[in-house]
């Protein structure tokens, strides 16, 4: 199959095509699971095959895919047409930046392959759970576990060949029940990084079973709660929330794509303009983001994106200052373009197709915080005289430009004179995206940070559903509004 993709490339080159790759995908399968109240009510399974091509010719681009691999040459030859078409059409011809040709391969760490884990083992697993869930106050119960395997084969007419083998596991348990009023309240767990590796071995009944008992101690705690205050105060978010805000206000306004105007029929654009990089103080100097695509045991890190870059570690924001975006080979060069000067050296390797049928567009690989210097968790509060500790999220509401955002939680803890005081429900906070970031007055350290896994990630159209991570701290904002 390698060789004859190599020579449908070479052929489209010979007929004038500027570059031309093809992703083969041998296959990719998905296996979920999800128990409800103690009854298997999901088991699905999937598996495909096939090949995604594009040409560029004319500065335009052409794309084609199949599943049947009958006749590879039809599918290039459609690829082409497409190009040919569009590039009549075509009012900013597509320039690519630079990349070496490399080959290369990446297999993403696992030990216990979940795809070799018999049925019957995993429904027992989600059974075990499920009694761990059955508790009094309880009225809902749900534990999901997702898993995903994938080899992709990149080729492409600058001479790169690049092989990736990637296992994902994903996994959640959830409860909800009632308050007096008959208000429902929620609590979840979600797994992420824990140790080097991410197959089958990381669901630890033990870890597994503490966890259950946590969320539903702490689901009855909020159910029997007060409501959460109507004022100003410094929030404190835990890595359960944090992530989220990361992922819609820094993670998504960062997308050069979306920056330049790609993704305004679907999920808005971003404030962020091409004349901030390097000058907009996007928040207080204790911020530094990076997007980091070679952090060990994330599904944001992936060896190589779809245009065969090398993953990267990008900074984002360099102590509050916007320095940087998440991007593949078109966009910089656009960017640089219609900027006329040079933002952006080169590509930072993050365009990523969900499938071999979907064209690959800047996607979010692992958005992450640096952890700071001001202590743990137990630190912060201390520090703090009049706050709220907020985890998990329950809804969110987003900016058409990402400058604004509501998030309601699941769990608040009150703090006064440096202790919490007492958990409330129905917790939210408000506000605007650059305002609230340049609030920021406590970063946790590094044992406040965690890895977390997003396995359901939409962007483009056709939407397109990606797996990342976020690597972040505690952090605390002072005067934010809550309980609105």
């Amino acid at each position: 199959m390698r060789e004859q993709l190599r020579r449908e490339i070479e052929r489209l080159k010979s007929l004038g095509a500027t570059y031309v790759d093809a992703r083969w995908y041998p296959f990719e399968e998905q296996n979920y699971l999800m128990m409800w109240n103690g009854n298997l009510k999901v088991t699905d399974a999937s598996r495909e095959s096939g090949v995604g091509v594009r040409v560029l010719y004319r500065g335009a681009w052409g794309f084609s895919a199949s599943s049947d691999l009958s006749n590879l040459r039809a599918l290039f030859d459609k690829a082409f047409d497409n190009a040919r078409i569009a590039a009549e059409r075509v009012t900013f011809p597509v320039r690519l930046a630079e990349k070496d040709a490399l080959q290369a391969s990446f297999e993403s760490p696992c030990r216990i392959d979940p795809f070799e884990v018999p049925l019957e083992e995993k429904v027992a697993f989600l059974k075990a759970m499920d009694e761990k869930l059955n508790q009094p106050g309880v009225e809902q119960r749900t534990g999901d576990l997702n898993f995903i395997r994938k080899q992709i084969v990149f080729l492409d007419s600058e001479g790169s060949e690049i092989e990736k083998r990637i296992t994902e596991v994903f996994a959640r348990l959830r409860v909800s029940g009632r308050d007096e009023d008959g208000v429902s309240h929620v609590r979840t767990f979600t797994l992420g990084r824990r140790g080097e590796t991410r197959g089958w071995e990381s669901m630890d009944m033990e870890y597994f079973a503490e966890q259950a008992e946590r969320i539903v101690r702490e689901m009855n705690q909020v159910r029997t709660a007060e409501p959460c205050p109507k004022d100003d105060r410094a929030v404190i978010l835990l890595p359960g929330i944090m992530y989220l805000q990361t992922h819609e206000t820094i993670g998504h306004a960062l997308e050069l794509d979306r920056i330049l105007g790609y993704e305004l029929a679907y999920a808005g654009g971003s404030f962020v303009r091409l004349e901030d990089f390097g000058t907009l103080r996007y928040g207080s100097e204790k911020l530094t983001v990076r997007a980091d695509a070679t952090l060990p045991n994330s599904p944001g890190s992936f060896g190589y994106d779809d245009d065969g870059v090398p993953a990267q570690n990008n900074l984002l924001i360099d102590k509050g200052i916007l320095v940087g975006a998440i991007t593949g080979r078109q966009m910089v060069e656009e960017a640089n373009a219609r900027a006329r000067r040079r933002i952006f050296e080169g590509s930072s390797g993050a365009n990523r197709a969900t499938a071999f049928y979907r064209v690959p567009i800047e996607r979010m690989t692992n958005i992450n915080i640096d952890p700071g210097t001001d202590g743990t968790l137990d630190d912060i509060v201390r520090n703090t005289e009049r706050g709220i500790v907020l985890d998990g999220e329950r809804s969110w509401s987003i900016g058409s430009n990402r400058e604004q955002f509501h998030f309601a939680v699941e769990i608040g803890w009150l703090v006064e004179d440096g202790q919490i005081s007492r958990v409330v429900k129905n917790a939210t906070y408000k506000g605007d995206t650059l305002k609230f970031w340049n609030s920021l007055s406590a970063v946790g350290d590094e044992s406040t940070w965690e890895v977390k896994f997003v396995d359901n990630c939409g962007k483009g159209q056709p939407n397109q559903v990606m797996q990342l991570g976020h690597g972040v701290p505690v952090c605390r904002f002072d005067n934010v509004r809550i309980g609105e």
